[in-house]
């Protein structure tokens, strides 16, 4: 159980610039509440010296990234936009009765919940922060949790990676340099339409995935309940399953497959075993791109908002995915990871907010809950988020490097997490997010068939 010690709010300690701030069609395509995340500090420390040192910090590295201390507020036309009014965030101080090791390997589950903030959506959003800060102590030692709900519309994965980073060489003591500050201004996403920039592309991802053979939607699917574990790989096995992806002779003038892309061939092969579909099983990959290099010009450095677009496999079957090498799955993450050019992210950003999103938004605002438009991304189908990108692991308060990061929750649908290891040795960690039915399938799969002769 853990117990709410105190609660502040955290303002930035100098004025800061007021006025509304324009969100892109990107950052409105993403779920319009918090995204709980989790990171674990292990080493000694001083416990209320520690909080003393990140409040007052927070307050500091605010004056640089000052939208996060404002609010949402919904337009006449129910966009979204961002209120630069410094009402700061949220900042939680919590005790578990709980130890550490009560907690297990820190996998998302209802125990871990406990250690990012509860949000209470049935308040007005225009007075719900986009940060919520929980510092929670473990029974008997001096670990520390450090849970948050950032606010999906104001951050993604690198944004968030970007400001957590920055607020913890603050605490440090130390100073963000010209080069380490956010570019604010999002109007760069704000093109103007024109004939040229109209949808010239069919845009799979943005529509509803294959169906299970027999069924008429995805609803029997989405009442299945899921739980989650983690999957470690050290660096020979990522090795290895590259190794096996690259087995075939590579087409002229193509690049080796990435670990990333084999190890989401791999996962997709594990998941269409595990669930023993039929082999006539159309199934799809649905993930995103981080397009800030793939605009021309590409965005400015260190751009601060939501730039993933979203993608999808081709249509395959379960039969395929099975029983051909590593390589054929690979192609098709490949495939869908190259569809994202300039031209095509363009097109995408005119069509990607539809009446379906806005809805969640005014829903949202009205206080009738969290809603997330977007397709269905479980059974027959898989969902694949990539954290490799974002350096969580740099995060030192000044007591050492988080030795674990994570999604503070379980997802409702069948998801895969994919993220570096804590020791920084080539190693990957998998967050399953799976139906609990086949989960002990998936995981049997996915650590027997590294050792098969062929993938």
């Amino acid at each position: 159980m853990v117990t709410i010690k105190a609660s502040y709010t955290v303002v930035p300690n100098q004025p800061t610039p007021r006025g509304r701030l324009w969100l892109s069609n990107y950052d409105h395509y993403a779920r319009p509440g918090h995204t709980p995340l989790l990171s674990i500090y292990k080493a000694k420390h001083n416990y209320k010296d520690a909080i003393e040192k990140m409040r007052h910090s927070l307050s500091k590295i605010l004056v640089h990234f000052y939208p996060i201390a404002g609010r949402l507020r919904l337009t006449q036309s129910d966009r979204m936009e961002l209120s630069c009014n410094a009402k700061g965030v949220a900042f939680l101080e919590a005790e578990s009765t709980k130890t550490i090791d009560d907690y297990g390997d820190f996998a998302p589950s209802e125990s871990i919940k406990e250690l990012v903030p509860k949000i209470d959506y049935t308040q007005p959003i225009e007075d719900l922060p986009l940060l919520f800060i929980q510092v929670t102590r473990f029974h008997g030692d001096k670990a520390l949790a450090l849970g948050v709900g950032t606010s999906h519309p104001v951050f993604d994965g690198v944004s968030w990676t970007h400001f957590l980073n920055s607020w913890a060489k603050v605490t440090r003591g130390g100073t963000l340099e010209p080069h380490e500050m956010p570019f604010l201004d999002r109007t760069v996403l704000k093109f103007q339409h024109s004939p040229s920039t109209q949808p010239c592309f069919d845009h799979p991802e943005l529509k509803p995935l294959s169906l299970k053979l027999g069924s008429s939607d995805s609803i029997d699917e989405q009442k299945k309940k899921t739980t989650s574990l983690l999957l470690k790989l050290s660096s020979n096995q990522v090795e290895m399953l590259k190794n096996k992806a690259n087995d075939e002779s590579p087409k002229e003038g193509s690049r080796p497959y990435s670990r990333y892309e084999a190890i989401v061939a791999h996962i997709w092969r594990c998941a269409s075993k595990a669930r023993e579909l039929d082999h006539n099983q159309p199934t799809q990959v649905r993930f995103n791109v981080d397009f800030r290099n793939r605009l021309n010009p590409p965005l400015p450095r260190n751009y601060f908002g939501n730039v993933l677009s979203p993608t999808v496999t081709p249509k395959c079957y379960v039969g395929d995915i099975i029983s051909k090498s590593l390589s054929y799955g690979a192609q098709k993450i490949r495939e869908a990871t190259e569809i994202g050019t300039h031209e095509y992210i363009r097109s995408q950003m005119n069509v990607i907010v539809g009446k379906e999103q806005l809805d969640g938004i005014k829903a949202l605002f009205l206080g009738e809950g969290e809603r997330w438009r977007v397709p269905f991304g479980g059974n027959p189908n898989l969902q694949i988020t990539s954290w490799m990108s974002m350096s969580v692991y740099e995060a030192d308060f000044g007591w050492g490097r988080p030795a674990y990061f994570g999604l503070g929750y379980v997802f409702p649908f069948d998801r895969g997490i994919i993220l570096l290891g804590p020791e920084g040795d080539g190693s990957i960690v998998v967050n399953m997010h799976f139906q609990i039915t086949h989960l002990q399938l998936f995981k049997r799969f996915f650590y027997e068939d590294l050792f098969t002769s062929k993938l």
